[in-house]
């Protein structure tokens, strides 16, 4: 089956300064470092097959919307690449969406940017405020919405354009129950048509209805990635454990995960 994302040997680092001094002089003063590295990813590699639906899992912190962002294009990785075959789009709280322009300019933006005519904006704008039912705030700036309204004016406009990549980042986690349902349905239609999707959700009920694999992250490394239930059963087994772990526990188990991919990574180099 032909791939359509491939992701190979992506990292991504930050630079943790304590004071803004650190920053300026990181900048001017090359052959000196300042600041304090840290991975929000370190060598990911899968590949994810047409029309497959792959859930990325992992406690808060293991680098999940990192890994989104990545494959979406908004950041940069520091090291290794994505290969994406398609268009992708990104839906997240607030992704993409000028606060300082109303709604209605948020869509004439976004699907002018992406190359749309202004007789087709036209043609998609109604269809694109009704599905995100914020049709008495529309002509509003964003600035003024709650989390929810940016997430389904957000989600509309990604699934209206039809990409063919589609990255749902914790979207469905805000606003109502009744608008979460109807953007599942919406993303079932999209599975029925062959889209590649990644999902990122807390909800391990809606990972089990529509994932068909999963990336399990954990603090920055891939710990697993394979068949949804069977990584999803091993995950709610983790999750008790790790939730009944004291807080020096944790640290240990985190530094632990760390040298033991460090190790794994010096076997392979």
């Amino acid at each position: 089956m032909a791939k359509s994302v491939d992701v190979q040997h992506v990292s991504k680092r930050y630079k943790l300064y304590k004071k803004r001094s650190e920053r300026i002089l990181d900048l001017i003063i090359p052959a000196k470092e300042y600041g304090e590295e840290f991975f929000a990813l370190r060598n990911i590699s899968f590949q994810v097959d047409e029309g497959a639906i792959v859930g990325l899992i992992g406690i808060n912190g293991s680098g999940k919307s990192t890994l989104a962002n990545i494959i979406a294009g908004v950041i940069p990785a520091t090291s290794g690449k994505v290969v994406s075959k398609g268009n992708v789009a990104l839906i997240a709280v607030n992704a993409g969406l000028d606060n300082k322009l109303t709604g209605r300019e948020n869509i004439e933006l976004k699907l002018l940017m992406l190359g749309f005519s202004k007789q087709e904006i036209e043609e998609m704008e109604e269809e694109i405020i009704e599905f995100a039912e914020i049709e008495k705030f529309i002509d509003q700036p964003v600035k003024t919405y709650s989390s929810g309204m940016k997430s389904r004016l957000g989600f509309s406009i990604s699934v209206r354009v039809d990409p063919d990549i589609l990255i749902i980042d914790e979207a469905l986690s805000v606003g109502d129950k009744a608008f979460a349902e109807k953007s599942l349905n919406k993303m079932m239609e999209f599975k029925e048509k062959g889209k590649t999707m990644f999902f990122v959700s807390h909800s391990i009920s809606q990972m089990r209805k529509f994932c068909d694999e999963i990336a399990w992250l954990e603090f920055g490394t891939l710990k697993e990635y394979g068949n949804a239930d069977i990584i999803l059963e091993e995950y709610e087994k983790f999750l008790e454990e790790y939730k009944g772990m004291s807080k020096k526990e944790k640290t240990t188990y985190r530094y632990e995960v760390l040298q033991k991919h460090a190790s794994e990574r010096e076997k392979i180099l």
